[in-house]
């Protein structure tokens, strides 16, 4: 079975992985920061929950999946502050309901110290 792997967009200067790889009915996305289309990070969070939702949607495309073939979802955040808006801005950017599970998790730091948010996730793309 081929694996596919979905680069990262050329404006963004990302580490060596692929953004997403795709196995069978499996799409695994890596942890999407909330770079802007020509690769900048926004200091205000909810412009980086924005660009994380653009950048994770790019990539599930590329994988042949949208939002809602999406059944797992981890969210890393550097401030616990942002939790109650990450949950407000992820119900209408992940919904409607059922949303996939998901495991929320403030952590000390980001590759990037101006990085607010990550999201990873994992899609099956099955026939309806």
């Amino acid at each position: 079975m081929p694996i596919h792997h979905i680069p990262a967009p050329p404006h963004i200067k990302a580490p060596p992985l692929s953004f997403g790889t795709r196995i069978g009915d499996l799409l695994f996305i890596s942890g999407i920061p909330g770079f802007d289309a020509h690769g900048n990070l926004p200091d205000d969070f909810e412009a980086q929950f924005a660009n994380v939702v653009t950048n994770f949607t790019q990539v599930l495309t590329g994988g042949g999946a949208t939002l809602r073939h999406l059944v797992k979802v981890n969210v890393l955040l550097t401030r616990a502050s942002d939790v109650a808006t990450m949950n407000r801005l992820y119900a209408t950017a992940f919904g409607p309901a059922p949303y996939p599970a998901r495991t929320t998790c403030v952590v000390a730091a980001l590759p990037d110290p101006k990085m607010l948010i990550e999201i990873e996730g994992v899609a099956a793309i099955v026939a309806a």
